[in-house]
C-alpha cells in the first residue's frame, strides 16, 4: 500500500479516535475537533516520522518522473488534427 494512504489513515484515526473520546466526555464539537486536530498533528510528527519521510520520498519520486506522458502528445496532436479538419475553410 502506498505509504501516503497509511499515513492519512493514521492521522484520520488518531483524530476520530480523540475527537470521540472528546465527545464522549461531553466536550463541546468544536473544542473536540480542534484538541483532536492538534493531538493528531503532534502524535503522528512524534511517532510516525519514518512513515512522514516515506510519504515525502514518494512525492519526490513523482515529481523527478518525466514532465510529459507520450501518449498525451499522441492524443493533442490527434485533436489538433481533427480540430484542423473540422474548422470551416473561412477561419483560414
Amino acid at each position: 500500500m502506498k505509504p501516503w494512504i497509511i499515513y492519512s489513515l493514521l492521522r484520520l484515526g488518531i483524530f476520530t479516535a480523540a475527537f470521540t473520546l472528546l465527545m464522549v466526555a461531553q466536550v463541546e464539537w468544536w473544542l473536540s475537533a480542534l484538541i483532536a486536530a492538534i493531538l493528531g498533528f503532534a502524535i503522528s510528527y512524534i511517532f510516525f516520522g519514518t512513515l512522514r519521510d516515506a510519504v515525502a520520498r514518494d512525492i519526490v519520486a513523482r515529481r523527478a518522473g518525466p514532465s510529459h506522458d507520450p501518449d498525451r502528445d499522441a492524443e493533442d496532436a490527434a485533436a489538433e488534427l481533427d480540430a484542423e479538419r473540422q474548422s470551416p475553410e473561412g477561419d483560414r
